[in-house]
């Protein structure tokens, strides 16, 4: 078992200035969305020109702040904005869902979309393996703040927080959702795909792994689990990832057995 170190969630004191680790990992997962997001409009099938990459960026900066901020008051926080709705500003106070963010950007590249004049799947399937970085730096983020732990356990790699030995569950995602997803998503796009076959990947294995570590994280305590003692929001919410991810890569098949059809024909 391992202590949790009680770590300040301000990484850099500028005066009256706060710069905290959260906000660290949101800047090093836009930071390297850029980087890759310029390795691969280089690349000869993107869609996308190197210089076009700051402005998809910035669009996407919007959709997750905005997206995120917005979907964990729906989600989580009803009461809350409810009884005072500008509670919806007070982002200082922490609050970001991964599923509102999700949203948010993908509002944001369908307007980006529309401005390139590209398919909007043709868009979502070049973004989609810059995203798990992002997502693993913030769940490293969400372990610094101490917040969103898992079960109590008895494992040996159990962090012990407050006398309580419990799973690591924001490292789990970590690895999961920012890890694993990247090395799929990275080596899946290397090559041209059929659309939208990288969007689906990306919905079904992201769903698939947030629904499976739900079962060893606590769920937000003001809103418990919904059925059965253990089918938390959290899993709700990646339902329908899943399907949708299903459905993308049914249509990705459907398209690339058609084209190969096609092309035995003509040949």
């Amino acid at each position: 078992m391992v202590e949790f170190a009680q770590i300040d969630p301000v990484a850099i004191h500028l005066g009256p200035l706060a710069i905290r680790w959260y906000g660290l990992m949101y800047l090093l997962g836009f930071a390297a969305a850029w980087w890759l997001g310029r390795q691969r409009a280089r690349k000869p099938w993107s869609p996308l020109r190197p210089e076009q990459i700051d402005d998809l960026i910035f669009h996407g900066a919007m959709g997750v702040i905005l997206g995120g901020r917005i979907g964990y008051m729906l989600f989580y926080g009803r009461g809350q904005l409810l009884e005072n709705p500008l509670a919806l500003l007070r982002i200082w106070e922490g609050g970001m869902s991964f599923h509102g963010g999700l949203l948010g950007v993908l509002v944001a590249m369908l307007l980006y979309a529309r401005r390139l004049g590209c398919g909007f799947f043709t868009l979502t399937d070049f973004i989609a393996p810059l995203v798990p970085i992002g997502l693993g730096a913030g769940r490293v983020g969400n372990f610094i703040n101490g917040e969103l732990w898992g079960k109590p356990t008895d494992a040996a790699w159990g962090v012990v927080v407050d006398g309580v030995a419990r799973h690591p569950s924001q490292l789990y995602e970590a690895f999961f959702e920012g890890a694993v997803l990247f090395t799929v998503l990275w080596l899946f796009s290397a090559r041209a795909r059929p659309v939208p076959a990288v969007s689906g990947l990306f919905l079904l294995a992201y769903g698939l792994a947030r629904f499976g570590v739900e079962f060893v994280r606590l769920p937000d305590a003001h809103i418990g689990y919904l059925a059965g003692g253990w089918f938390t929001m959290g899993q709700l919410l990646s339902l329908p990832m899943i399907a949708a991810g299903l459905w993308l890569l049914g249509i990705a098949r459907h398209r690339a057995s058609t084209a190969a059809a096609g092309s035995g024909r003509h040949s």
